[in-house]
């Protein structure tokens, strides 16, 4: 243990905390920011959502050809503009939980005695957890008519009794047949997933990030730079690209099989409890179409998309709360 103490110290830009945000800078910029992101990874979403409803398993290059073949460049954004809409009011309350929970469990967990390490990991999961379920508020009726939006069209159009031009007239269109009730199909499994992903995602990321950083401080001794390690922004976009990355590719693996079934129960119609979309019989069609595996179709898009999309939003959520912050003056170590 003595041999960590010598450990070169790493000095860090300060984190911002919920208490130090402009509110109305921050979920005004965050909403510009994270809408570009999203029209960027739009097309690895609607590939992941084509697979996962397709009977048969398609490879993802010739999923995307067959895409351009049907429906040209525009197939990749089918239900963008739905989604869009979604994304300012979703984006908010998820950040807005996100931060207040992750304020307030952390300085629980310093009450309660926790190391460091551990209470950030407990406050990063809780606030997860919290941020995807104010989220889903909005986000699954906006799922439901963006992915059926996606998946219309080339050869997945017997998929609906109906076509949807556009979203507002398959908002019009579910809602006169299933009521409200249908735009909140797969609610329930919705949190199911994204909750869990989300704890995942963000317990895995506060301990990766961590690691990371002693490793660095690790190698640094190794070199006897005995002076200590101020981090630039370079080196602190470096290490979160790294962190997010990590945490991306367990949370995919955990929650695949969810998403999946998510996925079928918003898109497709399968009936088997007196009539109604039923999550056992989607369960067993798609066992019956290839067991474990069909649960992870889509899961090399998903797991790009999941990856990329994770590592731009905290860089850009990083950086977002740095031009968001009361004093500017804290954001010098970004110039």
């Amino acid at each position: 243990m003595a041999e960590d103490d010598s450990r070169p110290e790493i000095h860090l830009p300060a984190d911002v905390d919920w208490e130090m945000l402009d509110k109305s800078k921050f979920f005004f910029l965050g909403a510009a920011l994270f809408s570009g992101v999203s029209g960027t990874l739009y097309p690895t979403v609607v590939l992941k959502t084509r697979q996962q409803v397709l009977v048969k398993d398609t490879p993802c290059f010739k999923m995307a050809v067959s895409i351009l073949k049907h429906d040209g460049f525009k197939g990749f954004y089918r239900g963008f503009g739905t989604s869009l809409m979604g994304t300012i009011p979703a984006r908010s309350l998820y950040m807005g939980a996100l931060e207040m929970t992750k304020s307030s469990v952390g300085f629980a967990t310093v009450k309660l005695g926790f190391s460091e390490a551990k209470g950030a990991a407990i406050a990063n999961a809780a606030a997860g957890v919290s941020a995807a379920m104010a989220a889903q508020m909005v986000w699954t009726p906006i799922d439901v008519v963006s992915q059926r939006l996606m998946v219309q069209g080339g050869q997945n159009g017997s998929c609906f009794k109906y076509k949807y031009n556009g979203g507002i007239d398959a908002f019009r269109k579910i809602v006169h047949t299933d009521g409200i009730r249908g735009l909140y199909r797969g609610f329930g499994i919705s949190i199911l997933t994204y909750a869990p992903s989300n704890a995942v995602w963000w317990a895995s990321y506060s301990l990766a990030h961590r690691s990371i950083w002693d490793r660095i401080g690790y190698h640094l001794k190794k070199e006897e730079n005995s002076g200590g390690f101020k981090a630039d922004w370079k080196a602190v976009v470096g290490v979160q690209a790294m962190s997010a990355a990590m945490a991306s590719g367990v949370s995919a693996l955990v929650t695949m099989p969810l998403d999946t079934i998510k996925t079928r129960l918003q898109v497709l119609d399968v009936e088997g409890c007196n009539g109604k979309v039923c999550l056992g019989e989607t369960v067993r069609k798609l066992m019956r179409e290839g067991g474990l595996s069909a649960c992870y179709r889509g899961l090399g898009p998903r797991w790009v998309s999941m990856s990329m999309s994770a590592t731009t939003m905290i860089t850009t959520y990083e950086f977002l709360k740095k031009l968001s912050t009361k004093n500017q003056d804290s954001c010098g170590s970004l110039q």
